[in-house]
């Protein structure tokens, strides 16, 4: 089996955060989950080698289906392979990939690459260089006459012929299994940290003549995530392959680069994307569907030809074909619009399925409520499904009527055809086909405003002679 040893024991002190590196989220996902899904696709599965805050990482990815090792005292990546080593003989490892859990920008071909340029040269041990201007702190990686991989020689420790190559190490690594198991227990530690370098690795394959290095094509997939600087360039970087993609896919966006759309969500062919759009979790769109300026969707699945207008906000909703939400619109979780459906702007719905045809058109509150196929809800409309101790549920009828500033007090019953007028206060079932209006009634007083005027002016002129 080919296993990859994930790195992800290290706080990360440079974030600035009581949280540890490798959970801080990119689109949606610990940043750790990226190097365990971009190994799975790659064929690896993954063993995650642990130490700060371990209960926290272990939580996780809980369902992430990878396995854990434990580096109780962080002294060097060779230390940290060392302690995972059981757990590969445990898991029948034959092929060991090692990478880090604050690199997720490397992609699943680069992988599938490394292990078949592993592969065809035959190598023990296989690192991964990428070659950049300013080689700065990092390793070199220094090459014999022939050109073929030497040594991984740290800045600290190089000389000046040394520190003017510009092939540097990424910390990306492929080793066999059965060469690990020789010779990673006998690697020893290095002054002033006293810490087992894995880079170790591959002077002594080298002088085996079983070493290689593969360098990365794309020097930018080795970046690593050391402050928050790099996690927005990480999450930008990463942002622009989901957005590119999609795009092949046959989607449209107005403005690329100002949305968000997590690595999750599923976006058919045809559809419109407008700037500052925001689409996470298991969010689903189907085709030919458009979606207004700064809207928000989570969890949401939306049917074919569905418009939804700017600044709305969906989450654990489902909208039917050919429906309209918005602008404005809030749908919460359980929200359900059939076909044809109109939901209109400052309209809040909660576990409220809506009928084929029914409208809100707008300034309505739907809260525990079943409306029925054509039925029209009036403006200012609000179910009142919550007495302070419960929840209770509205049901209303095909083809029903609701006036506006109509009051529905849960639990109650709008049954088919039936009408309610304006500024009603329902408690009770309205049956079939009948009207229903809870209101005073309107009285005239005629000259009234006259009078009433003239009182506010003489009390006004008193006021101001007291003054």
């Amino acid at each position: 089996m080919d296993i990859a040893v994930i790195l992800a024991a290290g706080m990360g002190t440079r974030m600035q955060s009581k949280l540890i590196k490798v959970l801080h989220p990119i689109l949606g996902k610990p940043m750790v989950q990226w190097s365990i899904d971009t190994a799975a696709e790659a064929g690896f599965r993954s063993l995650v080698v642990v130490g700060n805050q371990e209960d926290k990482v272990r939580t996780a990815l809980s369902d992430a289906n990878v396995s854990f090792a434990r580096q109780s005292i962080p002294k060097g990546t060779g230390h940290a392979v060392q302690c995972a080593l059981q757990e590969l003989k445990n898991l029948n490892a034959k092929r060991v990939l090692v990478f880090f859990g604050d690199t997720p920008l490397f992609r699943p071909e680069t992988l599938q690459k490394l292990k078949g340029f592993h592969l065809e040269h035959r190598f023990d041990v296989t690192f991964v260089t990428a070659t950049v201007e300013d080689a700065g702190s990092y390793g070199r990686l220094i090459r014999d006459e022939q050109g073929r991989a030497k040594k991984i020689v740290e800045a600290s420790n190089a000389t000046l012929e040394e520190l003017a190559v510009c092939e540097i190490n990424t910390g990306a690594a492929m080793f066999e299994m059965a060469w690990l198991e020789k010779h990673l227990p006998n690697f020893l530690t290095h002054p002033p940290k006293d810490e087992v370098y894995l880079t170790d690795a591959l002077e002594l394959a080298a002088q085996e003549g079983k070493a290689g290095a593969m360098i990365l094509e794309d020097a930018t997939e080795a970046d690593g995530v050391n402050n928050r600087i790099d996690l927005a360039k990480a999450t930008r970087i990463l942002q622009n392959r989901i957005v590119k993609q999609h795009m092949l896919n046959g989607v449209s966006f107005a403005d690329p680069s100002s949305v968000t759309v997590e690595p999750s969500v599923v976006i058919s062919q045809d559809s419109w994307i407008d700037r500052g759009v925001v689409l996470k979790g298991t969010t689903h769109v189907a085709t030919n569907v458009s979606i207004g300026a700064y809207s928000v969707l989570e969890d949401t699945v939306v049917d074919e030809s569905v418009k939804i207008d700017s600044h709305s906000n969906l989450k654990g909703a489902k909208v039917g074909y050919a429906s309209s939400v918005g602008p404005f619109a809030r749908l919460r979780e359980g929200s359900h619009l059939e076909s044809n459906t109109k939901v209109g702007n400052f309209v809040e719905m909660k576990k409220t399925t809506l009928g084929k045809g029914a409208k809100a058109s707008h300034l309505s509150y739907l809260g525990d409520a079943k409306v029925g196929q054509n039925a029209n809800i009036g403006a200012g409309t609000i179910t009142c499904n919550y007495d302070g101790y419960n929840k209770h549920m509205t049901v209303i009828d095909d083809g029903a009527f609701i006036g506006s500033n109509t009051a529905l007090v849960a639990p109650v019953h709008i049954e088919e055809g039936a009408v309610v007028g304006a500024g009603s206060v329902i408690t009770q079932n309205v049956p079939s086909n009948s009207i229903s209006i809870t209101r005073a009634p309107q009285e005239i007083f005629e000259q009234a405003a006259v009078r009433f005027r003239g009182k506010a002016k003489q009390i006004k002129q008193t006021k101001a002679k007291d003054n």
